[in-house]
């Protein structure tokens, strides 16, 4: 499960690594509007856009939507979450589509691909670390995947790490972590945080550059990327250079403009992303933790610069514009990168989708340019 969504990591994470790529098809009503906290919400105002017809995919993206359905997946939201995990991914859909076209399914290659087990905050990790061609030090990048913080591992995303490695130049550290609602927020949090030390006091033994370390997450990952740099400074830890954040999850409010467009999107919904907040949290409530709605936070200044990459055809566009907005407002550098036409998942599908390959290439090119800052 590529997928799983949700990343995608609790609901402003990215329910994703997310939230997700474990999504499925079949399109649900979305209920009653309502904010993350489950509190009935007072109307927002929307733009005209908010109110018009959905974004419609382009081509490319379409084709591994309509493979994605005819994998046969359920609606994750009717699931338990250890069914949800068994269901056909958007990952799965790329390489059922490449198949059908007559193109190689194996994954992009990386000079060196290794699995291990770090020390987490509850018990070892699983990282997976990616080192592409070249002589080192090499700068280093930790690497979240989303999910929802309930769904996907590492091999959902790893076409995402591999990608990464080649395009930065960077050996990548792609990283799991404890899941909901076998652990619940804020676990997940907990060990990503974990991971990212384990990066600062190993890069050199894995042939990296100490002094050169990013992070980089999508969808839930991308929201605990972002808490990495808030904890780093706050813990006065060594700062990442920059953070690449993939459509994060960075609010608490699902009746956002991106939410009321794209309630029944595909391979990401408003019904799904309430049903990862479910299997999540303790309760709603917990989804106002300055973690998890990083964009209404007000302490952001002295973070590290930020790339965020955004897809039109996603509930959670406006959490990563709210996200740089905030940043902006606390005076640190953020680029926004957004791309129409195409869904939440879709940064990793380069294989696939064009504006997934440029998605990635520009994402690399952030993370060379920051590394290359004195």
């Amino acid at each position: 499960m590529r997928h799983a969504i949700l990343t995608v990591g609790v609901l402003a994470a990215a329910l994703a690594t997310a939230c997700h790529r474990n999504d499925n098809d079949a399109a649900s009503t979305p209920p009653a509007s309502s904010t993350m906290a489950g509190a009935p919400a007072a109307p927002s105002t929307m733009s005209p856009a908010a109110n018009a017809t959905p974004p419609k995919a382009d081509a490319q993206m379409q084709a591994v939507l309509d493979q994605l359905a005819k994998l046969g997946g359920k609606p994750i939201e009717t699931l338990t979450p250890d069914e949800a995990r068994m269901q056909p991914s958007p990952a799965d859909a790329v390489k059922a589509l490449l198949e059908s076209q007559g193109k190689p399914t194996t994954p992009e290659p990386v000079a060196k691909v290794e699995d291990r087990t770090i020390p987490g905050a509850g018990g070892p990790i699983p990282i997976r670390i990616y080192t592409p061609e070249g002589k080192g030090p090499m700068p280093v990048v930790l690497y979240i995947h989303g999910g929802g913080w309930v769904i996907a591992n590492l091999d959902t995303y790893d076409a995402s790490p591999r990608a990464l490695a080649n395009a930065s130049g960077a050996i990548i550290v792609s990283t799991h972590y404890r899941q909901a609602p076998e652990h619940k927020f804020p676990a997940a949090h907990e060990d990503t945080l974990a991971a990212y030390k384990w990066v600062l006091a190993n890069a050199a033994k894995l042939g990296g550059d100490a002094k050169k370390i990013a992070v980089v997450g999508e969808s839930a990952g991308g929201n605990m990327a972002a808490d990495i740099a808030i904890a780093a400074r706050d813990q006065k830890l060594q700062a990442p250079v920059h953070q690449v954040l993939v459509y994060p999850v960075a609010n608490n409010d699902m009746n956002s403009p991106s939410y009321v467009q794209n309630a029944n999107a595909k391979p990401l919904n408003k019904p799904m992303m309430e049903w990862f907040v479910k299997h999540t949290f303790d309760n709603a409530d917990q989804t106002a933790d300055p973690r998890i709605a990083i964009a209404k936070r007000k302490d952001l200044a002295g973070v590290a610069p930020a790339t965020i990459i955004l897809a039109e055809i996603d509930p959670l566009r406006s959490d990563g514009e709210a996200l740089a907005d905030a940043l902006k407002a606390a005076g640190v550098d953020a680029t926004v990168q957004k791309y129409d036409g195409v869904t939440h998942e879709f940064f990793g599908m380069g294989a696939a989708v064009d504006k997934a390959k440029d998605a990635e290439k520009f994402a690399g090119a952030q993370l060379k340019k920051a590394f290359a800052t004195p």
